[in-house]
């Protein structure tokens, strides 16, 4: 497939191709509500005693399985080719991304390349600036990028956007197989709290940790790079005209090195994003485990020529 073939701001393909059903809908509204639902539920269970450090383990093992299914994944190896994998860890990382439970593979990288390809302009699909830059504006445009945009989108066209994953029989088998791969994400810890404890108190506690909170808490820490990457913080790399991109410390560790948000888009095919001196990047070293094990190769570490030629100033953003 040729270079011209992959650039998603050559036509004559449109940019989108259609809304998203009413089966799909309702879906989304339960995924998204119910563990938000059980994450603002989090803190009086806890304080009433039901959190266990078995609840901490398992919610923890999934959260990282799945977050990097999404930063590793989804993100850096699918959407940008920041490495090349081995089949086993090709398949590995699409089938933890989507037990992150925010959509279909090929639907994300689509959503995902169409936003870089007009990052804060016409044609993003979750840009906070889209309703212009007063309070008002942009308090509607960091809901909108947040979580909104999710529920009233145009799909981004994936033969567009897309095409080397749909050309990809492994990667449409996993696609499809996403609503089993739903369940697995949130009976696969009731199940796993349940053999550790050998309860069913045990299984049903790790289904509301493991399971509801775990799954809203990767939510927001991932639709945050969306919304507050894009308004708060640094901006010390130099982008493209229009795109507002910016580093956000305080996700570092939670996004797995997603919130150095800023380099990303000055560099999205960089396989590390926390390039200055104490910005951590687990992501970065998960790659780098990757490669040491001869699963990645090929990885596009940033080199400090080019990284020094886009340092503009440490001076923060908006």
């Amino acid at each position: 497939m040729s270079a011209t073939s992959l650039d998603p701001t050559a036509g004559p393909k449109p940019l989108t191709q259609g809304t998203q059903s009413r089966g799909i809908l309702i879906a989304l509204w339960a995924f998204v509500v119910i563990p938000f639902l059980a994450l603002l539920a989090a803190v009086p269970v806890a304080w009433g005693g039901w959190l266990s450090w078995t609840d901490v383990a398992v919610a923890g093992f999934w959260y990282v399985l799945s977050g990097l299914g999404i930063t590793v994944g989804y993100h850096r190896y699918f959407t940008h080719g920041s490495f090349k994998a081995k089949r086993w860890l090709r398949i590995a990382l699409a089938v933890s991304g989507s037990l992150a439970v925010q959509g279909e593979i090929i639907q994300w990288v689509a959503d995902h390349r169409r936003h870089h390809a007009f990052s804060d302009l016409e044609g993003d699909p979750h840009s906070p600036w889209r309703f212009g830059e007063s309070v008002r504006g942009l308090t509607k445009g960091l809901f909108h990028a947040h979580v909104g945009w999710l529920f009233g989108r145009e799909l981004s066209n994936r033969k567009r956007f897309a095409p080397d994953l749909l050309a990809d029989r492994d990667i449409r088998r996993v696609d499809r197989l996403f609503p089993l791969l739903v369940v697995v994400s949130v009976l696969g810890p009731a199940l796993m709290g349940g053999l550790i404890t050998w309860s069913w108190r045990g299984a049903l506690s790790a289904l509301f940790w493991a399971g509801l909170v775990r799954i809203a808490l990767l939510h927001h820490v991932t639709w945050s790079i969306n919304s507050v990457c894009h308004v708060y913080g640094e901006r010390p790399f130099a982008m493209r005209q229009g795109d507002r991109a910016s580093n956000f410390w305080p996700l570092a560790v939670v996004s797995f090195g997603e919130s150095w948000h800023n380099l990303h888009h000055a560099d999205p095919t960089s396989a590390r994003h926390g390039v200055l001196r104490g910005q951590v990047d687990i992501s970065a070293r998960v790659i780098w485990l990757f490669e040491r094990l001869g699963a990645a190769w090929d990885v596009r570490w940033p080199k400090p020529e080019r990284i020094a030629a886009k340092l503009v100033a440490p001076a923060a953003g908006r």
